[in-house]
C-alpha cells in the first residue's frame, strides 16, 4: 500500500501534530516536520517519534521569496505528496501555493467562510453567533478561502471567553484533522469550485 508522504508545518506547541501522530493513519506517513520557529515544542514532539524535524527560521532571510525558496529546497529530498499546516504562523505566497497546488491543507478555528484570519474565536464571540467550530480546507492564494474539506460545529456558551471557546474548538480540531487527512490520502474526492466532494 502506497502511503501519502506528509510534511507538517508548525510554529508552536504542535497539539494538532500530536493528534495526527496519535491517530496513526495507515495511509499517511509523516516524513518531515518543519517549523519557522526554532523554539517550537512541536519539533521536540517530532523527534520523540523519530520523525525528521527541521527549523527554518524566517528571520534569517531577507524576504518571503528567499525564505520560501529555502523551504521548497528542504522539501525536495522528502518527495512530499501533501503539506499540512498545523498552527504555522506564516502566510504562504501564491508562488508556493502553486508549487503544491491542491496539496496543502490547513485547519482554521472557525466555520469558514465566517471569521477568517487571526483571532477567529474572539471574532465569533464579538459577533454574537451561537455556533462556531473548525474547518479543514485546501490552501489557495487567499487567506482561509480555499475549498472546504471537513468541518465540525462547536456551540458558543453564554459564559464562554476566548480561552474556554478555543479549548473546545481545539478538541474538535484534533478529531477532524486526522479524518480529513485520511480522506485526502484516499484520493477518492474531487474539487468543484469551493467544494470538496467524495468521488462516486
Amino acid at each position: 500500500m502506497k502511503k501519502t508522504r506528509l510534511a507538517v508545518f508548525v510554529s508552536g506547541s504542535g497539539t494538532n501534530l500530536q493528534a495526527i501522530i496519535d491517530a496513526g493513519i495507515p495511509t499517511v506517513e509523516i516524513v518531515l516536520v518543519l517549523s519557522n520557529n526554532p523554539g517550537a515544542y512541536a519539533l521536540e514532539r517530532a523527534k520523540k517519534h523519530g520523525i525528521p524535524a527541521v527549523a527554518a527560521d524566517h528571520k534569517n532571510f531577507p524576504g518571503r521569496e528567499e525564505y520560501e525558496k529555502h523551504v521548497l529546497g528542504l522539501l525536495e529530498p522528502y518527495n512530499v505528496d501533501l503539506i499540512a499546516l498545523a498552527g504555522f504562523m506564516r502566510i504562504l505566497s501564491p508562488h508556493f501555493v502553486k508549487a503544491y497546488k491542491n496539496r496543502i491543507v490547513n485547519i482554521h478555528p472557525a466555520l469558514l467562510p465566517s471569521f477568517p484570519g487571526m483571532h477567529a474565536a474572539r471574532q465569533a464571540l464579538e459577533s454574537g453567533v451561537k455556533f462556531t467550530g473548525c474547518t479543514v480546507h485546501f490552501v489557495d492564494e487567499g487567506v482561509d478561502s480555499g475549498p472546504i474539506i471537513l468541518q465540525a460545529v462547536v456551540p458558543v456558551r453564554d459564559d464562554d471567553d476566548e480561552e474556554s471557546l478555543l479549548e473546545r474548538i481545539h478538541k474538535e480540531e484534533h478529531r477532524i484533522y486526522p479524518e480529513a487527512l485520511k480522506f485526502i490520502a484516499s484520493g477518492k474526492f474531487r474539487i468543484e469550485g469551493k467544494r470538496v466532494l467524495a468521488a462516486s
